[in-house]
């Protein structure tokens, strides 16, 4: 079984209305829900970009039941891990338990904001794999004092914890970053199909562990319009992957990267409109890949109760048979 969940996309949304849809997504039965961690949105159009523990805070204290998770916060610049592991536990504690903390190697686009430029992949993954054995290691509950190569932990200690040590959730897009969510994470995240990815996890020791995926989609009645608003509002998702994502810094450059995107090509791995034998395709695709979980993005803000309607009467009864 594929466990469904639901995107709180912080880009195009303002805070008071995730909390609101966050509320939607647990009555209509959605299985976890999940928030981005931005600084700046992707483009301009999207519009917004909260800070997202503040919504988490109040989206735990608006819900009863339904899982949360950060898809995905960087612990390596804009945070220290050690104000990451505070933040998490915290989540944990005051959600009832029902946080996990989804963690990555991050984006220029987010990290730049603190004026310390933007490390090679090389180096922010040894950077990574630090922040992860501090925030595990303050999750434990004792004193740390940590001195690495790239971070610092003097005498840190926390003093709320969740009963049980909140999940950590690593995002990986190859084979070495693979390795560390097998080896350091409790479960793994992809964002698209990625079944080498998967495989390269499991073969370094993550088999049986939970893979998280996400897939946007843009419901409408009228197909061409959802084609065109997946397109105005994410067409920066075809810039050319993720190691070109990553090190873009501003909104403008992600526009100038897409320029050349058309919405045909957003409509390749968007499915635009009603169909929801189209949406239950892609995410088989994620199922046939070996993920457990997916977390749907509804594209645009202005279609989101449309977007609840259709998936309580049509969409979530057909994913359930996944």
């Amino acid at each position: 079984m594929v466990h469904i969940g639901y995107t709180l996309m912080s880009e195009q949304t303002p805070p008071r209305q995730l909390v609101d849809y966050a509320v939607t997504a647990e009555q209509l039965g959605f299985d976890f829900a999940v928030i981005s961690d931005h600084y700046f949105p992707w483009i301009e159009e999207m519009g917004h970009s909260p800070y997202a523990w503040s919504v988490l805070g109040a989206v735990a204290h608006a819900t009863q039941r339904i899982p949360l998770m950060t898809y995905v916060t960087c612990p390596i610049m804009r945070y220290h891990p050690a104000v990451v592991a505070q933040k998490a536990a915290t989540m944990g504690a005051l959600s009832g338990g029902r946080f996990t903390l989804g963690l990555g190697a991050g984006e220029n686009l987010n990290e730049h904001v603190i004026g310390e430029g933007w490390p090679p992949a090389d180096t922010r993954h040894e950077m990574f794999r630090e922040a992860i054995e501090i925030i595990k290691e303050l999750f434990g509950g004792d004193y740390v004092t940590y001195h690495g190569e790239y971070f610092n932990v003097d005498s840190a200690k926390l003093y709320d914890r969740p009963d049980e040590q909140v999940p950590i959730g690593i995002a990986a897009s190859g084979g070495r970053s693979a390795a560390i969510a097998a080896e350091l994470g409790d479960l793994l995240v992809v964002n698209e199909p990625m079944p080498e990815v998967v495989q390269q996890f499991n073969a370094a020791g993550g088999t049986g562990k939970p893979v998280y995926g996400q897939l946007p989609i843009a419901y409408d009645t009228d197909a061409e319009a959802a084609k065109e608003r997946a397109h105005r509002l994410w067409r920066w998702s075809g810039v050319g992957g993720w190691k070109v994502m990553a090190e873009l810094p501003g909104p403008v450059n992600f526009a100038a990267a897409a320029s050349t995107v058309r919405p045909e090509d957003v409509a390749e791995s968007v499915p635009c409109g009603d169909d929801v034998d189209a949406v239950v395709q892609a995410v088989r695709k994620f199922a046939d890949a070996g993920y457990t979980h997916v977390a749907l993005v509804q594209i645009g803000a202005d279609q989101q109760q449309p977007f609840f309607d259709w998936a309580k009467g049509s969409l979530l009864p057909a994913l359930r048979e996944i």
